[in-house]
């Protein structure tokens, strides 16, 4: 898949972003422990209606360099609706409980505690 393309108007002048690697940028910076959801992430770069093509952009995130914790990023309701995408299906549960993040019936246990939002961590 292509990465789509935006103009964004910055100082006066117009430049272009690349919404896929928007997305890496923001979710190299969930800190470990934490999640936080596709609609998040579509939030903070401005397209808050691309909660979908922000789970594109995940499904392909494995080759990124550097490497993207994917696995931090789930639905809305903390269900891991991603795990399909690594290469096995408890991959993405087992890396969450590797650092403190309890899973249950693929879902987040306590998720609202261990939710990320970047529109509150990080500058805009």
């Amino acid at each position: 898949m292509p990465t789509e393309k935006k103009k964004q108007l910055l100082n006066g002048a117009v430049q272009e972003r690349d919404f896929f690697q928007d997305v890496m940028d923001v979710v190299r910076q969930i800190p470990k422990g934490r999640v936080t959801s596709y609609g998040a992430i579509a939030r903070y770069i401005g397209a808050a209606r691309s909660a979908r093509i922000v789970g594109y952009c995940m499904n392909n995130s494995h080759a990124s360099l550097p490497p993207v914790p994917a696995h931090r990023v789930v639905n809305s309701s903390g269900l891991l609706t991603g795990k399909h995408h690594f290469a096995t299906p408890t991959r993405m549960e087992n890396l969450l409980k590797k650092e403190g993040v309890k899973v249950k019936d693929d879902q987040v246990v306590d998720f609202k505690k261990k939710f990320w939002d970047p529109l509150r961590e990080l500058d805009l």
